[in-house]
C-alpha cells in the first residue's frame, strides 16, 4: 500500500520536473514530440491525483496513525489540494497545444505547489512512522 502511495508522489513530483524544463524551453506547444511528452507526464499525474486523499487515508488507517483525527484533518487539505490541482491539470490536457508558457502558468499554480509541499510534509511523517516501527529500515 505505501508504495502505491509511493508511486503516485513520484508521478506528480516527475511531472512538476518535467515541466519546470520544458517551460525553460521556450516551445510553441506545435512540437508533437516534445509536447506529447509534457502531455504524457500530465496524463500520469492526473491519474494519480485522483483519489489520492483516499488513498493515503487507507495508509492512516492500516498504520493506526494517532492522533487520527489530526491526520484526517490534514487529509482534507491534501483532498482538495489534490482536486484543485486535478481540475487544473485537467484544464491544461484540454488544451490542443501545450506550450512552455502554459507550463510555465501551471507551475507557478497554488494549488499544485500546495500539493507538493502536503505531498513532502506527509512523505517525512509516514518515512518517520515506518523507521520508529522498524529502525532497521530506512527511507
Amino acid at each position: 500500500m505505501l508504495a502505491a502511495i509511493e508511486d503516485r508522489c513520484d508521478a506528480i513530483e516527475e511531472c512538476y520536473e518535467f515541466m519546470l524544463g520544458y517551460a525553460g524551453k521556450g516551445f510553441s506547444g506545435e512540437d508533437s514530440g516534445e509536447s506529447s511528452e509534457v502531455r504524457r507526464h500530465l496524463q500520469e499525474a492526473a491519474r494519480s491525483l485522483n483519489g489520492l486523499a483516499p488513498a493515503l487515508g487507507d495508509v492512516v488507517e492500516k498504520q493506526r496513525l494517532e492522533p487520527e483525527s489530526k491526520y484526517r484533518a490534514f487529509l482534507a487539505i491534501i483532498d482538495r489540494d489534490a482536486r484543485d490541482s486535478l481540475a487544473v491539470v485537467e484544464l491544461v490536457l484540454a488544451q490542443q497545444v501545450i506550450s512552455s508558457q502554459l507550463i510555465d502558468n501551471l507551475n507557478a499554480s497554488i494549488h499544485l505547489r500546495a500539493l507538493l509541499t502536503d505531498l513532502f510534509l506527509i512523505d517525512e511523517i509516514l518515512c518517520a512512522h515506518i523507521k520508529q516501527q522498524d529502525p532497521l529500515l530506512t527511507s
